[in-house]
């Protein structure tokens, strides 16, 4: 009896973590399909054949550069997930694989990194970029955003390294195998689910980023779409049919990014990715 109630409690608890979620989400993809003044008076209450509107996707989709910020976007989360991904690696790999002085010291410093936000040098970031001639580029963005989940990733992929037999390594030595090969062929292929996890947790916080690119890339066609949403936000006037829409489409790409991966996200999380 106290077991089951136990399971239920759980459940209780999980179930009400889902509902406080996804309502915010699910009220915006909602609402997106109404007319304004029905927004406002009934938010709560779905879309129906009285108060149904695509007045805010049509605004959306009419304007030309949406799809370029939404392409911005693409660009620089995948090229993020793709940096984080090999460099995290393959300094997983070399913590993990080779003992030299100052290892503990080099990961006690790349801790560090999730511990701080990386938010607090801003300006030092600013100045960085700006010294580099790289402000109003995806490349900045790309950079930033690489530095800022390199610390995650190199925790969790190296704790996974640390998993694979020492026997299988020395075995491909032992076969003629350089050190690129083993890491390329051997070991990359054993980290999909841990890069599946570090691969979604990357994703999420860039994708919906406004810090940086606002500081980064705010003008000259290099808006990402959170910043690009901000155009239908006035100071006195907000067209909210569009803003919705233009939310409610960005949710689409994290949706089947995660469901495309979760198996792969699951086993990472339950195979002591971050244990």
């Amino acid at each position: 009896m106290q077991k089951r109630f136990s399971t239920f409690a759980v459940h209780a608890v999980l179930a009400g973590y889902t509902a406080l979620a996804l309502a915010p989400i699910i009220l915006v993809i909602m609402n997106s399909f109404k007319a304004k003044r029905a927004i406002f008076l009934s938010p709560l209450v779905p879309p129906n054949p009285v108060n149904f509107d695509l007045i805010g996707y049509h605004k959306v989709f009419a304007d030309g550069a949406i799809g370029t910020y939404y392409m911005n976007s693409l660009t620089v989360t995948v090229g993020t997930i793709f940096f984080t991904l090999l460099f995290g690696g393959m300094a997983g790999w070399a913590l993990s694989e080779y003992k030299f002085r100052g290892n503990t010291m080099l990961g006690l410093y790349l801790a560090i990194g999730i511990m701080v936000p990386i938010r607090l040098g801003s300006v030092a970031i600013i100045s960085l970029i700006s010294g580099l001639n790289m402000i109003n580029t995806l490349t900045a963005l790309i950079c930033v955003y690489v530095a800022q989940n390199l610390p995650l990733a190199v925790f969790i992929l190296g704790e996974f390294v640390n998993q694979i037999p020492k026997d299988l390594r020395e075995a491909a030595r032992c076969d003629g195998l350089s050190e690129y090969n083993i890491f390329f062929h051997i070991v990359l292929p054993l980290l999909r689910p841990a890069m599946a996890t570090v691969a979604v947790f990357t994703m999420i916080p860039v994708w919906n980023d406004l810090w940086f690119p606002l500081l980064l890339a705010p003008t000259g066609g290099k808006q990402t779409i959170t910043l690009g949403v901000q155009q239908f936000l006035g100071q006195y006037i907000t067209d909210w049919n569009a803003v919705l829409a233009a939310l409610s489409t960005a949710i689409v790409p994290v949706l089947l990014f995660y469901i495309l991966f979760s198996r792969q996200l699951i086993r990472g999380l339950t195979s002591g990715a971050v244990k």
